[in-house]
């Protein structure tokens, strides 16, 4: 799973705690579209003649989309952003309400109709959840189910209803409330059901409703569906049996076996008398409730059965799955068509009209014609089968060569999305990623701009990773992943405070250029530019000593109690962002994080206001910005030894093992050897705060310090004479520019310290 918060540590725990991560997810594409398998859909009719309908998706990107919806035209009116992990279903409820699910373990309500803003989460589930069933005629129910093997059943009209609660008591319980980042825990009216056939629930009335946790199914649970009066619910997953509810008290009705395997899709018809169900055992079965019995099973597929569709009448149903194929089979006569093939399994379904829309792994949506009032009229075209009543009869009728020829061959329309990014590398400076998307196209990100800089086009991804290798050793400051079909660049403390280079390898401008710059700072600078930019402007915000806005509360790193806490003194408290920091506004990053009020958030940059509260970052992550302060980091200095080649001339004195910052180049020891060989001692001593100096502090000290500072212009009279040195390590000459960190990296690759020799170089 994509953990994006951390745990906290239990009362009786002595590990220490784990920080808070900072997740930011790049873009490099139009917003209007999805870089994911899209898993869900879910169509909004018009309730008026001449009115627009609407389609609603749900993607692996974590986004819901909006589409507005043409004879044939789709534009996307509103992007839906506030999942941190894979949406997994969605449903609507009522006029105007879309109730979402994900792997981020959270329902989410949204006003389908508005600009995107989140209206609610609700948080029950300990695992994703996977699916979700919503009452036709019940505007109120909807029921989610997960991998926990729970069923909850939620009022959402009493869930939006918010209460008057104290902000104490709100943090102690969001753990298990349900709840929205920075409103008040509401009063819920969820039932859960679970495996006792009973529901479980514990009503106090000064905190609302509050229930127990649930057992439910004995496994995972990830199918469900509901009638539209909402007095009906079934349920199935990897149990492979089907468990029929009352969601009005929580009662198991029945529980029907037939299945092999999983089953992924379940359908109810209006009354609630008959149920379909689809399986990954290929099979899709037609049971009578009334009954208690399975009255029909339909060998359609060759594959796992993952989408269900029927018409309005529940005469023919559609189907689709893991075989790339969409069906329509008449239930009555078990006569079987196959409407299309595509290139990606199906997800998920749903009928519009007298067309269907097809979700599947592919970030593209597309729509095919599926007479859905008229469904005979697509048997009329021919090439239908019928359908056998076992699992293995379709596969060995596609044994014997007999395979359906689809009707369509292409949609009458597609939604296309980005392609979504499958393979990454870090490459060693340690700022740019190497990608390759779905597509095959290769691309070089920065992830410091959170911008493409090369598009490779469809080349090799390895012999492109090798053409861009560089010997350079900087310490991993951030980890990646592309769970999301995005890069997901991950910062964590403090291993992300590792990093520094010097400005002029940034070529920053007016800025010193023996000058640190501390990448995850700078970086984090520009992911909150605009966050500071609308502080500033809220009303009651005060200037701190660099300038920078805090709230009356300010920051209080909680480190101060337990560690040290480190001022970056060669930042000059600068609060501008630096052109190899800039991100982009016209496809800005998204922040992930975990608040603490409503649980693990997500959302754009530009769109961040300034009214979110110091607790819906983590604090070591304003500390800095605000701050300027940097948590402890471990030593970023390296020891070595400097001696004279064998045999050289050249002889000077050196004091014993040497220490200086691992990004020193090895111009650096150059300069010092030749002064101590000029002068025979440093021309400037290190300055006791650690700003750099050229050479050794002085003395007979036996451990002293190389610094790292005089990219001087111009030269002393006496350097015009300067001898031309050469070092060396494991009898390699050295680049004049590798640091000290790629030297022990790359070329002396043992776990003492690093020596070095000097000598004249050769031929001068």
């Amino acid at each position: 799973m994509h953990r994006v918060g951390s745990a906290g540590n239990n009362n009786n725990s002595t590990r220490p705690r784990k920080e808070k991560r900072l997740t930011y997810v790049l873009n490099d594409a139009d917003d209007t579209e999805h870089c994911a398998g899209v898993n869900c859909l879910s169509v909004l009719k018009s309730s008026v003649s001449d009115g627009c309908d609407y389609l609603f998706t749900g993607s692996r990107d974590g986004t819901l989309k909006r589409w507005t919806l043409a004879e044939d035209a789709a534009s996307c009116s509103a992007t839906f952003e506030s999942h941190v992990d894979w949406v997994n279903d969605a449903v609507l409820i009522g006029d105007n309400t879309l109730v979402s699910c994900s792997s981020d373990t959270t329902l989410k309500t949204w006003n389908c109709l508005s600009d995107g803003v989140c209206s609610r989460t609700l948080r029950q589930h300990t695992d994703y959840v996977t699916c979700l069933a919503a009452a036709e005629k019940n505007s109120n129910v909807v029921a989610s189910g997960g991998l926990g093997g729970e069923v909850f059943v939620w009022d959402i009209e009493a869930a939006l209803t918010p209460i008057s609660k104290s902000s104490d008591a709100m943090e102690d319980e969001c753990s298990n409330g349900v709840n929205g980042s920075g409103n008040p825990l509401p009063i819920t009216s969820l039932r859960t059901i679970s495996s006792s056939n009973s529901i479980s629930a514990h009503t106090n009335q000064s905190q609302g409703y509050v229930p127990l946790a649930a057992k439910g199914h004995k496994e995972s649970v990830y199918a469900l569906t509901m009638n539209d009066s909402g007095n009906l619910l079934v349920s199935g997953g990897t149990e492979k049996v089907l468990r029929v509810w009352d969601p009005r008290t929580g009662s198991k009705t029945m529980k029907l076996r037939g299945h092999t395997d999983n089953i992924r899709a379940l359908l109810l018809d209006s009354t609630g008398r008959y149920c379909l169900s689809g399986s990954s055992d290929s099979m899709i079965r037609l049971w009578d409730l009334g009954q208690q019995r399975c009255v029909h099973s339909y060998a359609v597929h060759t594959d796992s059965v993952w989408a269900l569709a029927s018409t309005p009448t529940f005469s023919h149903v559609y189907s689709g799955g893991r075989d790339l194929s969409l069906y329509l089979t008449d239930l009555a006569t078990r006569e079987s068509l196959l409407l299309c093939t595509g290139e990606h399994p199906i997800l998920q379904l749903a009928l519009h009209d007298d067309n269907i829309w097809a979700a599947t792994t592919d970030s593209a949506v597309h729509r095919w014609p599926a007479e859905g009032h008229n469904p005979q009229k697509v048997f009329q075209k021919g090439g239908s089968f019928l359908a056998g009543n076992l699992s293995f009869s379709r596969a060995r009728v596609s044994l014997e060569g007999s395979t359906p020829v689809p009707v369509y061959k292409e949609p009458t329309f597609t939604i296309f999305g980005t392609p979504g990014i499958v393979q990454h590398e870090i490459l060693n400076n340690r700022r740019h990623v190497l990608t390759k998307d779905t597509a095959g196209s290769v691309k070089l990100w920065e992830i410091t701009r959170g911008v493409v800089i090369e598009d490779y086009g469809k080349v090799s991804f390895d012999e492109k990773k090798e053409q861009l290798f560089e010997m350079v050793s900087i310490p991993a400051w951030f980890t990646v992943d592309t769970r999301l079909g995005s890069l997901s660049v991950h910062l964590d403390t403090p291993q992300c405070f590792s990093a520094e280079m010097y400005s002029a390898d940034l070529q920053i401008a007016g800025k010193p250029e023996d000058d640190k710059v501390n990448l995850a700072r700078e970086t984090l600078k520009g992911l909150l530019a605009h966050w500071l930019a609308k502080r500033r402007q809220k009303p009651g915000s005060q200037a701190s000593a660099n300038g920078d806005v805090v709230s009356g509360k300010d920051i209080t790193p909680r480190s101060l109690t337990h560690s040290r806490i480190e001022v970056d003194g060669s930042a000059e408290n600068d609060s501008m962002v630096y052109p190899p920091f800039e991100f982009s506004l016209v496809s800005p990053p998204s922040i992930i994080t975990e608040g603490s009020q409503g649980g693990p958030w997500r959302k754009k940059i530009t769109d961040l206001d300034g009214s979110e509260d110091e607790k819906d970052f983590p604090w070591w992550c304003l500390d800095c910005v605000l701050n300027n302060r940097l948590p402890p980091r471990e030593n970023t200095k390296c020891s070595f030894y400097l001696h004279p080649c064998e045999g050289s001339t050249v002889q000077i004195l050196t004091q014993g093992k040497l220490s200086a910052p691992r990004i020193l180049r090895i111009h650096k020891v150059v300069n010092y050897v030749v002064e101590k060989m000029i002068l025979d001692k440093p021309s400037d001593g290190v300055n006791p705060d650690g700003a750099f100096g050229p050479g050794l502090t002085g003395g007979p000290l036996q451990h002293s310090s190389i610094g790292d500072g005089s990219f001087r212009s111009g030269l002393k009279p006496w350097q015009k004479l300067r001898p031309s040195i050469e070092i060396l390590c494991n009898n390699q000459v050295l680049l004049p520019d590798m640091s000290l960190a790629t030297v022990r990296a790359y070329i002396w690759k043992k776990p003492e310290d690093l020596v070095l020799n000097y000598r004249m170089a050769q031929g001068k």
